[in-house]
């Protein structure tokens, strides 16, 4: 549903839906016309909550440039990640399955393998010049699960996940090749794990962001897929063991003068620095003449941290959810997605499909023009984005979490979620269409509901 056309006035309406033939009549040329492949970009923050940006509620942290691309395309409000934490959620991502079909659960150390379909290996079949940067998590340098054995042509960032915590480490990875960063030394005491820099002069992240920058002026005549996995706003936790304050950052910006905690105005500076190469990024296709002819989709991996002497609640990072990061509660798994390709998309529209990380291979897919494997867990979002079509539904959406010793599960079907919060724990339930806090645990009053979701749960593990 897009809530724009619906609230509109009855000549705005017609003028709307004027605007919607136009929009889905350039979106169809583009998708029958070979020499008009859209370009693909997929930007992810780590541990952004689906409160944090000006156009989903945050009053305080500045984001113009992402709340600029809301403007200009969709806010989905019904949008979940592939897991509650990092790892899964990637493979969700790249696979196009739910948690029930992945092999790891949490985020124990894993690598892909050889015979693992990504969207990436599907579209650069296609002829799409294919890059990644920023956090990959998913096979180091030698092995199978490396970004180059897995369809990326090109990829610049971090390769082992842990590696990602420290915002000055003394290398990245470009391709298979360790690229040093000058200046920086990490701590050799154990309990820092390598992960704390005593002396730190190049950020990483400002490397990262211009890779991306760099893919796309190197790829502006061909197709292409750019994911651009930044790591920001996510904690250094070693560093914060070790100081207290884990959110590195260069600078605080605009929040210098803030009265707050220094971890609070390093968060703060961190999403409005991740803002701020959004909106480098933008520019750049404006630059190049390719924004009409890019699709861009930016969301967050998971739910917010409360790490590295951060607090979520300083800034209400879950707004109106409960839960955070490690959480099956809305909050640890329900992320912003805004979608924007000027021409294609209605600008300033919404819509409250409920959709999750498995559904973006085959959105992609057909944007290319390729056919998605049949073995996925996901449906394409293309006719909601575009309002073309018949938008087809999940039967539910699911999430198993297993870390520590603790297991967690969750199912979504229509307006009711079921959750477990912990091993044996009992289940609850509740009603998202006039619960979306989740406060209200129905299991007593429906428990016809329960049971046959209960059942559906078990029939997944």
């Amino acid at each position: 549903m897009i809530r724009r056309m619906l609230s509109a006035p009855p000549a705005a309406f017609l003028l709307t839906i004027l605007g919607v033939f136009l929009y889905t009549g350039c979106a169809t040329q583009n998708q029958n016309d070979p020499d008009k492949l859209p370009n693909i970009i997929y930007i992810m923050a780590d541990d952004l909550g689906y409160g944090d940006l000006g156009c989903y509620g945050q009053e305080t942290i500045q984001t113009p440039n992402i709340d600029r691309l809301a403007k200009e395309g969709m806010r989905f409000t019904n949008h979940y990640s592939g897991h509650t934490v990092c790892r899964c959620s990637r493979l969700s991502l790249w696979t196009g399955h739910h948690t029930g079909n992945l092999p790891i659960h949490g985020n124990a150390k894993w690598q892909m393998g050889p015979t693992d379909i990504t969207i990436a290996k599907l579209l650069q079949e296609k002829g799409y010049a294919t890059g990644g940067v920023g956090k990959w998590s998913l096979g180091d340098s030698g092995s199978t699960g490396h970004p180059n054995l897995q369809g990326f042509d090109f990829w610049m960032g971090f390769l082992d996940q842990s590696e990602a915590h420290n915002y000055f480490p003394t290398h990245l990875w470009r391709n298979s090749e360790r690229v040093p960063l000058a200046g920086n030394v990490l701590s050799d005491k154990p309990q820092d794990r390598g992960r704390v820099a005593i002396q730190k002069q190049t950020y990483s992240h400002d490397l990262i962001a211009d890779e991306a920058l760099a893919f796309i002026r190197q790829n502006k005549i061909n197709p292409f897929l750019l994911h651009v996995h930044i790591t920001l706003p996510h904690a250094n936790n070693e560093s914060g063991n070790a100081t207290g304050d884990g959110m590195e950052i260069p600078d605080y910006g605009v929040y210098s003068d803030e009265d707050w905690p220094n971890p609070e105005k390093g968060f703060a500076a961190m999403v409005t620095k991740l803002d701020s190469d959004v909106g480098r990024i933008t520019a750049l296709l404006e630059e190049l003449g390719l924004r009409e002819n890019t699709i861009i989709f930016f969301t967050s991996d998971n739910g917010p941290h409360q790490e590295g002497g951060h607090q979520h609640e300083f800034f209400d990072s879950n707004g109106p959810l409960r839960g955070l990061k490690r959480d099956l509660y809305d909050g640890g798994i329900r992320v912003p997605l805004i979608v924007s390709w000027p021409g294609h998309i209605l600008p300033n529209s919404s819509s409250d499909h409920p959709s999750a990380f498995w559904d973006y291979l085959p959105t992609a897919c057909e944007l290319a023009g390729v056919q998605p494997p049949d073995s996925i867990d996901g449906i394409s979002y293309l006719p909601t984005l575009l309002n073309t079509g018949v938008q087809k539904q999940h039967d539910y959406l699911y999430w198993k979490f297993e870390e520590l010793g603790v297991e967690k599960v969750a199912l979504r079907s229509g307006r009711w979620k079921v959750v477990r919060p912990a091993t044996n724990a009992a289940f609850e339930l509740y009603d998202l269409s006039v619960d979306n806090a989740e406060q209200h645990n129905l299991a007593d009053e429906q428990p016809a509901v329960l049971s046959q979701l209960k059942d559906v749960i078990a029939s997944l593990e």
